[in-house]
């Protein structure tokens, strides 16, 4: 799967610290590698994110993406599970 990022995306990964930001880079190319791999606890999304999926990156950040194609993820927003479903 092809991966690319919203530019929202990038500012919100840029404030991580370290610690997500280097298993952020772990959980995406596993989802690279491998979208549907169980470790990622891929779901689809409901209100307001309706359309879009959401994987794990540790037990509380969450990272969300929409399919461009059937080989193309844009990810769009990536941060703690309070701070994407306010």
């Amino acid at each position: 799967m092809n991966v690319v990022f919203h530019r929202r995306f990038d500012k919100m990964a840029a404030k991580l610290p370290s610690k997500v930001k280097q298993k952020m880079i772990e959980r995406i190319s596993l989802f690279s590698e491998d979208p549907l791999n169980e470790a990622l606890r891929g779901h689809a999304l409901y209100t307001p994110y309706k359309g879009s999926y959401s994987i794990d990156i540790t037990g509380d950040y969450r990272a969300i993406y929409k399919l461009i194609d059937d080989q193309t993820a844009l990810f769009t927003h990536i941060g703690t599970h309070s701070q994407l479903y306010k």
